[in-house]
């Protein structure tokens, strides 16, 4: 999914859609963030 976006942004090269495209990558970021971090959570937790 990601990729796509990505993709969808350097095939675009309205100023505005790239702006669009830059929010969508950081919240996705944002996310895939969010999803690391509870796996090593409990990963790290299992082992105990």
């Amino acid at each position: 999914m990601a990729a796509t976006v990505v993709f969808s942004c350097i095939s675009s090269t309205k100023v505005r859609t790239w702006k669009r495209c830059s929010k969508q990558i950081k919240e996705q970021r944002a996310r895939l963030y969010i999803i690391w971090k509870c796996a090593v959570f409990l990963l790290s937790s299992s082992h105990d």
